[in-house]
């Protein structure tokens, strides 16, 4: 845990608080235990709250409908899976043993999900200033580059009108392969149309790698 609270830059007060933010419902159940559940439930809504304050508060250039986009961006399961994988959660997870023979510790909902338990942990420990360093200093920059983006088609929705123009066409984007450890894992996905490939790209999300195949396929295109 010690590493752990090295890694987030925040040291409890209240250990045990840390340990349930990171028990997952399949290690509760085996060993009779509270899970991160209620934290999760908790920590979400923090999340929206205080990402709703700072996008508020340094971008008030945006219009309402904007701002909404943007939130939703940076509190998704990718954005969050990111600053999991960037601390380490998966290290630090208490799983069940299912769960564990499943490679729970790489899945991207469980990691996030313990991303917004241990914000709940946080505030329940020191209070929602804390609460806030944490998710601002995580999250800025995702902020930031959403907000630089906002209201623009992303280039799997230009690529998916651009193949349409002449009738419906059937595209797949396929995970080819992965490479890294569990933590910090680079995904590569490649995306065709009608059976033909058209291009391939990488990220540290699915997400990230569909959205670069896409841009090349339209540079290609």
């Amino acid at each position: 845990m010690e590493q752990l609270e090295k890694n987030i830059n925040y040291i409890f007060k209240d250990k045990t608080l840390l340990r349930k933010a990171l028990t997952h419902t399949s290690y509760a159940y085996e060993h009779h235990v509270e899970s991160n559940e209620k934290l999760e439930f908790l920590g979400d809504s923090i999340l929206e709250f205080l990402s709703s304050k700072y996008i508020y508060t340094h971008y008030s250039h945006l219009k309402e409908g904007e701002m909404t986009k943007v939130r939703a961006e940076v509190v998704c399961e990718d954005s969050l899976y990111l600053v999991a994988q960037r601390h380490h959660f998966s290290d630090f997870l208490y799983l069940g043993k299912s769960e564990t023979l499943s490679h729970g510790r790489t899945k991207p909902a469980i990691l996030a999900d313990s991303v917004e338990a241990v914000i709940a942990a946080i505030y329940f420990d020191s209070g929602l200033e804390e609460a806030e360093k944490f998710i601002i200093t995580n999250l800025k920059d995702a902020i930031e580059e959403s907000s630089k983006n906002v209201g623009m088609k992303d280039h799997k929705t230009v690529l998916q009108e651009k193949l349409q123009e002449n009738g419906n066409v059937h595209i797949v984007y396929e995970v080819t392969d992965t490479k890294g450890p569990d933590h910090d894992k680079t995904f590569m996905v490649q995306v065709s149309c009608d059976g033909k490939i058209l291009a391939t790209g990488e990220g540290k999300t699915k997400k990230q790698a569909e959205m670069q195949a896409a841009q090349k396929a339209l540079e290609t295109l």
